[in-house]
């Protein structure tokens, strides 16, 4: 069985974290509160575990897992596969856009009672690279992490998280002034929008921008 870490955290290559939210129900419909309910039931027996995959098999991995639940008849032992997502704001072609990502790319969280049996099914799952545990023991997920993680999943529409301030100078990366460096001269948080100023023609104009098309310089 693969060694890993006691805990897991996002990968570096996913754009950065989404703040989290203290109130869990914040911003999530009826409906999808029900199916966050039903996803995290944690009555019953079992606890939640942590797998490795091939980065970008995550769904394919928890489709074939379910699909040998049932063909296996381990529905009594293994209750539960999740690939955590979350919504996170994106500018694409000088657009703004809410597209789901996963919170942990290269993991899958199942929800299951340890036994030989039940670990080689997983384990022998296409895909699966190993447990998250020390040594050959499974390690689950504490009460906290997925806390964590089910908070991370219920924000129903991403916040905006600013990095900036004023007179902060950045670099346009998107959009009709790509390449343009300027200097924060506004920000307005509750659209996500900042002000630049950009120097053209050798004149400061004020160039109002997606927070996402620009970056630090």
């Amino acid at each position: 069985m693969a060694k890993g870490k006691d805990s897991i955290s996002p990968e570096e290559d996913e754009q950065g974290q989404a703040p989290l939210v203290a109130d869990d129900t914040d911003g999530v419909s009826t409906e999808g509160a029900r199916k966050l309910t039903r996803e995290f039931d944690d009555s019953g027996p079992g606890q939640w575990y942590v797998l490795h995959t091939y980065s970008g098999y995550e769904d394919a991995v928890a489709e074939s897992l379910r699909q040998r639940i049932e063909s296996l008849d381990m529905g009594d032992k293994i209750f539960r596969v999740l690939v955590p997502k979350e919504k996170q704001i994106e500018i694409k072609n000088g657009k703004r856009r809410t597209v789901e990502k996963k919170i942990f790319p290269g993991y899958v969280l199942v929800k299951m009672v340890v036994t030989e049996e039940s670990w080689y099914v997983v384990r022998n799952t296409p895909s699966v690279t190993g447990f998250i545990g020390s040594g050959t023991v499974p390690v689950p997920i504490s009460d906290a992490e997925m806390d964590t993680i089910k908070k991370r999943m219920k924000i129903e529409e991403p916040k905006h998280k600013i990095d900036l301030k004023i007179g902060d100078l950045v670099h346009i990366n998107d959009g009709p002034f790509k390449e343009y460096d300027g200097t924060v001269s506004e920000i307005d948080e509750a659209r996500g929008k900042i002000k630049v100023l950009v120097s053209i023609f050798g004149r400061e104009t004020p160039v109002e921008l997606d927070f996402l098309q620009v970056k630090k310089a």
